[in-house]
């Protein structure tokens, strides 16, 4: 007996921009971001940036935190715009969240480097 398969659908988002984050940098940094130095690097992220309230999809941008980049940086996470995946960027712990979302190309009038670029 065959069921009825679903139709693929599509769904609508007003994502602009989409970063990914490494789990396992945040992970082991335990924080290190926000001005108190206790807050993890997404949510110190998604803090300075515009967020209407509602769902996550019709935010302009969209913060994932996704597997192990296996890049493995000593007190840093590895962070990525998914529109420009050669240029991962290695951010520090204790960075100025505004500093590391103007890198990102995420504040306004802003373009992150070009991969190769220096992010400095």
């Amino acid at each position: 007996m065959h069921t009825k398969q679903k139709a693929i659908r599509q769904v609508k988002s007003e994502w602009r921009d989409v970063v990914l984050v490494c789990r396992k940098c945040s992970k082991k940094l335990d924080g290190g971001f926000g001005p108190d130095g206790k807050t993890s690097f997404v949510k110190a992220l998604r803090r300075v940036l515009p967020s209407p309230k509602g769902k996550a999809r019709k935010r302009p941008q969209m913060i994932l935190e996704v597997g192990c980049f296996d890049v493995c940086p000593k007190g840093a996470v590895v962070a990525l715009r998914a529109d420009r995946p050669g240029g991962w960027l290695i951010i520090p712990k204790g960075t100025p969240i505004d500093e590391a979302a103007r890198q990102l190309g995420l504040q306004p009038g802003t373009e992150p480097p070009e991969a190769g670029e220096s992010a400095g």
